[in-house]
């Protein structure tokens, strides 16, 4: 009798395991074929005008602005499944027995929200589907609107399945369904303390896991529905969102950074960097800041330069009697200090979204940029003084070998750079290019990259990351949004303006907010999120706007370090199995350090302004 109930439940689950496992690809494979779409459409549009044949593709723009918007979702469902959405790492915090009832509850808040988001997306599609409005060669707009409600509805159900591994468990996660459709039954809401409850489980939520999209969404849907405004307001912003011309450069620049990643190119890089300037005392925490500022300044502040290359340099370090406390903090540190390098992305959401001239950000952040890269380097010289035991001299063979062996990575920020500010490619083209750049490279040149094998999986991971960035994005633009009908810049320069006179104590005040804001969010929820808020100040205050980026995001690259809850902190504690107090204690000089040089960049405006005036 035992064989006879053990083999069908044996069978019925290996069968729902290679079904699950043929899904996943399934999955894995539409977001590749979207990344592949959405670069090859800049591609043949910059083709067509370089070479006199006109438009190849009409319409290719705004098709692939809107896939964009799929790209999104998909990537968003796909964070989900492998629980990689963005969320505050307080959840680490949690003591081991309240771990499981916090992950329900967070779950069952991100269900409800998801619900909200879902419901909205899909009346808002039904609403522009009696428009008949289109994109190009006929595809309704109301189409990839609608993608947007499926997407939240299996972001919910995934929350939901991963929140417990019990059957109870995972039904009360899913039972958040529920909490949108009683509230929907209430209609005097103002007679209700909803919003204060609804506050309340979002904060707590958000400390226990809560997915940053769900906390920053299900805030501007309650604000919104609070003040009688159709929960809709929050797709319709996502969806506003995916209007943004230079959107597409987001997901195309980090793909290309990935490509990068994972091929060989970090070990090409290392030695070249290691080549030119490892004889100097400390070379090789030199050589892991350049590397590790190249490879952030394509990859952004995502956490991929601490993965892909901290194996690789680590045991470096060690063999040359780096101390291990010391080479925590060094790769932590430098896990994002390339942030203000073109083409960072950081740098052109800003640009984009505080109306910032880019080429003005770009060249403002190149002092600053340079400065925080060298402060990381001389203290790592400073170190290695008495950690490098043996001292090699400068090999002029090995350094032009290793240019040799490198100069299609060298080159690459030569081509793209140039084509931006030589108006030979516009940004989104220029992203484009630098996937097709990174694909010759590893795929066809050095064979690094496998096309069949390792390639494929390597653009699903980028559009994991990518959909977790743009379901961020889109919901921080419904915040914003309200926000800004509701006045609250308005109030809030007023407030600044009333209580503060010098403007230096606001640029002390300014950099004192942005490290909190730093350490607990993204940085890319935070450019939609404060630059509304402290544009209008720092203008009162008569800080010049390229002035104001580069602090706001050297403020927000200093962030990653901040205990308790920097990004940086948590991804080298999980990159190198160590504690979280020991990555704290190992990061705190380079805190110190870094924080000096973001005090120079805010009271210096000639570091900033220099090339740009």
């Amino acid at each position: 009798m035992g064989k006879t109930t053990e083999g069908p439940a044996a069978a019925l689950w290996q069968v729902s395991r290679d079904m699950a496992g043929r899904w996943r690809t399934v999955e894995n494979g539409f977001s590749a074929a979207l990344l592949a779409l959405i670069a090859l459409l800049p591609l043949a549009e910059g083709a067509g005008r370089i070479f006199g044949i006109g438009n190849l593709i009409p319409g290719s723009i705004l098709l692939v602005q809107h896939f964009t918007l799929v790209v999104a979702m998909a990537g968003g469902a796909l964070a989900a499944r492998d629980n990689r959405l963005l969320a505050l790492s307080t959840a680490a915090f949690v003591p081991s027995r309240f771990k499981l009832p916090a992950q329900v509850f967070a779950a069952a808040v991100g269900v409800a929200i998801c619900t909200c988001l879902a419901y909205g997306a899909w009346t808002f599609a039904m609403v522009e589907r009696a428009a008949e409005d289109t994109v190009a060669f006929g595809l309704p707009v109301w189409v990839f609107i609608l993608v947007m409600a499926p997407g939240f509805a299996a972001i919910a159900a995934r929350m939901a399945w991963r929140a417990s591994p019990s059957l109870p468990g995972k039904a009360l996660a899913l039972a958040g369904v529920l909490v949108p459709i009683a509230l929907a039954s209430w209609e005097t809401l103002g007679e209700l303390p909803i919003l204060q409850y609804a506050v309340v489980a979002l904060i707590a939520g958000a400390l226990l896991g809560l997915p940053i999209f769900a906390v920053i969404g299900g805030l501007a849907a309650m604000l919104f529905w609070y003040e009688y405004t159709p929960v809709t307001a929050v797709p319709l912003a996502a969806y506003q969102l995916s209007g943004q011309p230079l959107l597409p450069a987001i997901p195309l620049f980090t793909l290309g950074g990935y490509i990068l990643a994972e091929g060989g190119s970090s070990r090409r890089l290392v030695r070249v960097f290691s080549a030119l300037v490892g004889w100097v005392p400390g070379g090789l925490a030199v050589t892991t800041a350049l590397a590790f500022a190249f490879f952030t300044s394509f990859t952004g502040a995502s956490g991929v330069t601490i993965l892909s290359l901290g194996g690789l340099i680590m045991p470096v370090l060690a063999g040359a009697r780096y101390t291990r406390r010391f080479s925590l903090g060094l790769m932590t540190a430098s896990g994002s200090i390339g942030l203000l390098f073109p083409p960072s992305l950081a740098v052109i959401l800003y640009a984009v979204y505080s109306r910032t001239p880019i080429n003005e950000l770009f060249l403002g952040g190149l002092l600053p940029g340079i400065l925080l890269v060298g402060l990381v380097a001389l203290w790592g010289v400073r170190h290695g003084r008495r950690a490098e035991q043996v001292r090699r001299r400068f090999d002029p063979v090995e350094a032009r070998a290793a240019v040799a062996e490198a100069k299609w990575e060298l080159l690459l920020p030569v081509v793209v750079i140039g084509g931006i500010f030589g108006g030979i490619v516009t940004l989104v083209e220029a992203a484009a290019v630098t996937v097709l750049y990174a694909f010759v490279i590893e795929c066809i040149v050095h064979r690094d990259l496998p096309i069949r094998g390792r390639l494929p999986a390597v653009a699903a991971e980028c559009a994991t990351l990518v959909g977790g960035v743009l379901l961020i994005l889109g919901v921080a633009l419904g915040f914003t949004n309200y926000l800004i009908d509701a006045q609250i810049p308005d109030q809030a320069l007023e407030w600044v303006q009333a209580h503060i006179e010098s403007k230096y104590v606001f640029l002390l005040v300014l950099n004192a907010l942005l490290l909190v804001v730093g350490c607990m969010m993204d940085i890319f929820s935070a450019i939609l999120v404060v630059v509304p808020l402290i544009a209008p100040m720092g203008e009162a205050f008569g800080v010049d706007p390229v002035h104001l980026g580069i602090i706001f995001l050297a403020n927000l690259e200093l962030g990653y370090l901040t205990p308790p809850v920097g990004m940086n902190l948590f991804l080298a504690s999980y990159r190198f199995d160590e504690p979280l107090t020991r990555i704290y204690r190992s990061v705190l000089p380079f805190l110190v350090i870094l924080l000096g040089g973001v005090l120079l960049i805010t009271y210096l405006p000639a570091l900033t302004l220099a090339l740009v005036r």
